[in-house]
This record gives C-alpha cells, sequence and structure tokens, in this order.
C-alpha cells in the first residue's frame, strides 16, 4: 500500500493499481506495478505545485482560452521530459494524432463549460493555459493532473483504453486545478475527498452540458469510455446508487460507499479520498435527479459557489450546510431546489 501525504490527482484511484498489482495474469500486475512508479514518479512536480498556484499557472498568450498539446513519445513522466515535442496548438486543425486532437478538443469543452455556465476564464479564472502531453509512458493506465499541466496514458488496451477518449476523465483532471484555484482542498481524509468529488461531479456536468443531456437522460458514470476489452466493468465510478463493477475477475468490486454508515476509516490512499468521494457524489446525484432538468444549470450552480466557498480544510458537513445555503440564494429559501439539496444530504447520512 502506497501512502502518501501529497498524492497525484488520478483519475485511476490507487486500489484499482493496487489490486491489479497482485493479479497473477503477469502482463497485467508488470502494467499495475508501472503505472504506480510513473505516479510516484510525477509527484515529486505535483507536490511543488500545489503549494505555489499562482506560479504554476501559466498564462495564455492572449488572456483567454488556450491550448497546447505535446507529445511524450512514451516516456515515462518527470520534470525533464514534460511536456515534450508540440502537436498541436491553439487554433490549429487537427494534426491527425487521435490522443492529441481528444486532449485539444476535451480542454476546449472544458474551458467553454466553465466560461459560459459561471463566467470562470480558464481553471485560475485569468486565462491559465491549458497544456496536456500523450503518449505518456509505455501502456500507462492513467492519466493525471499535475498543477501544471494534463498528463495522458494510452492505457494498455486491455483493461484500459486512451484516457483521452473520455470527456469527463478530462473534465475530472481539469476540475482539480478549479479546485486548487477557488478552495484548494487539501488533499487528505474528508477534504481530499470533496476535491476528487468535486472533480468527479464537474466531470459529469462537462459531459452532460456537452452533450445536452438532462439528469435523467445522463449515465452518471466516470470513464465508460476507456474501459477496455479485458474488464466486466462499466466504469470506473459511478455517482447512482449502484456499483460501477461487482466481481470483476480482474478488477474485483467497486469499493466506494455512498452512506456515511459505510464511511471507510483508512490510513492508505491519503485517508480514503478515492472511496469516501462516493458518498457526496451520491449526494449530488440525488439533488440533481430531484431537481431534473439540466444539471449543469441548477445543481451545477449550487456545487460551483459552494466550491468557492468552502476552505482547505472543509469537511463534508461544511459541504452540505454551504451547499444548503447556496441553493437558497440561488433559487429562494424553502425553495423545491434547497429542500433536494437538504433532502440529498440527508439520505446519505449527513444533516447538518
Amino acid at each position: 500500500m502506497c501512502v502518501h501525504h501529497h498524492s497525484l490527482h488520478c483519475v485511476l484511484p490507487p486500489y484499482v493499481l493496487e489490486h491489479l498489482s497482485a493479479s497473477d495474469n503477469e502482463k497485467i500486475r508488470r502494467a499495475a506495478i508501472d503505472a504506480l512508479r510513473m505516479d510516484e514518479q510525477a509527484r515529486t512536480l505535483r507536490t511543488t505545485m500545489t503549494m505555489m498556484p499562482a506560479m504554476a499557472a501559466i498564462p495564455s498568450q492572449n488572456g483567454n482560452k488556450y491550448r497546447s498539446v505535446y507529445t511524450l513519445r512514451n516516456k515515462p513522466p518527470s520534470p525533464y521530459t514534460f511536456p515534450g515535442k508540440l502537436l498541436r496548438s491553439e487554433g490549429q486543425g487537427k494534426c491527425g494524432d487521435a490522443a492529441a486532437d481528444e486532449a485539444y478538443a476535451g480542454a476546449g469543452h472544458v474551458y467553454d463549460f466553465y466560461l459560459k455556465q459561471f463566467e470562470r476564464n480558464s481553471l485560475d479564472d485569468r486565462g491559465m493555459a491549458l497544456i496536456s502531453s500523450v503518449h505518456v509512458g509505455k501502456k500507462y493506465n492513467n492519466a493525471f493532473w499535475n498543477g501544471e499541466q494534463m498528463a495522458y496514458g494510452d492505457g494498455d488496451d486491455q483493461l484500459f483504453r486512451r484516457f483521452t477518449r473520455s470527456l469527463d476523465v478530462i473534465a475530472h483532471e481539469l476540475t482539480h486545478g478549479v479546485v486548487t484555484h477557488t478552495c484548494n482542498l487539501q488533499y487528505q481524509d474528508q477534504s481530499g475527498a470533496l476535491n476528487e468529488h468535486f472533480a468527479d461531479v464537474f466531470g459529469c456536468l462537462v459531459k452532460q452540458w456537452r452533450n445536452t443531456q438532462t439528469a435523467k437522460q445522463a449515465s452518471w458514470l466516470i470513464g465508460e469510455e476507456i474501459m477496455g476489452p479485458g474488464t466486466q466493468a462499466k466504469s470506473l465510478r459511478a455517482l447512482t446508487g449502484d456499483k460501477a463493477y461487482a466481481d470483476d475477475p480482474l478488477l474485483g468490486t467497486d469499493p466506494q460507499p455512498k452512506h456515511m454508515d459505510d464511511f471507510v476509516n483508512m490510513a492508505g490512499d491519503n485517508g480514503g479520498v478515492h472511496y469516501n468521494s462516493g458518498i457526496p457524489n451520491h449526494a449530488f446525484y440525488l439533488a440533481a435527479m430531484k431537481t431534473g432538468g439540466k444539471a449543469w444549470s441548477k445543481m451545477g450552480s449550487v456545487w460551483y459557489q459552494t466550491m468557492q466557498r468552502l476552505t482547505s480544510t472543509s469537511q463534508f458537513n461544511d459541504a452540505a450546510i454551504v451547499s444548503i445555503e447556496s441553493a437558497g440564494e440561488l433559487f429562494g429559501r424553502s425553495s423545491a431546489e434547497q429542500k433536494a439539496v437538504s433532502s440529498a444530504w440527508a439520505e446519505v447520512g449527513i444533516s447538518p
């Protein structure tokens, strides 16, 4: 079990890689061990960038949307290999590299979502450039935000496909940057689980917004498009009451709880940040389903305001209080929206 006080924001939870690292299949075991090793190599830079987010924010050339995509040419991630060779920059047409073009388009969708929905100019609200590196490592099973840029593995094409295939994965990782430049939630215990929670929520909302889906039409799954033929799992995580996978021959069973009665107390995974994020995730899902319509419009506005008002050490109870207050401010005291938020938190065992 790897325990790190400052953890890299990877979309693939460490419990998945650790489970796979014990597989009887040598190729799967080796791929998981290699992914864990590369995650560790990237953590040093991530730790530094979290401590000084303003310095990590590279300004765009004109203060507006600016994307650049590089290739690491399958080299391992490190301060010496990033960002790699430039493949495509803002305004240029498709380069013909599927991963690069997906990373470019996905970053654009995330930028447009935050600008059009919340008048936020990039991750830092100051026009931060959106830099991505693709083809990170050899068959690397993960994608991560290191505090300065995105990095995407190609996957092993068995358990996971290339990570740029999934817009919610891209939006999840980039939202970690938004969290850093708002409440900067500490990546430990409940505050760390909230960090993961906001990334999951806005990952889903960007995808729903792009596809013009209502709350009832959406799947509420994270990472559907990256799952490979070697697993029966439908996704990495599910915000619904269901598990993303159960009794999978390779992945086992999704361990995320949906209620405080099942809260996981552990030293690893920075106090269970990838586990316990399932609880506020489900609360958001319930609130969105209760109000219906376009989740990014109503509940997205409530959660965005909540994210701005929390502090680095906020706990689940704080998030519940602030979101209930925000719903009242945005839609009226005792409104259907405020009641939906309050009821949703209560249903997962949090009644502030």
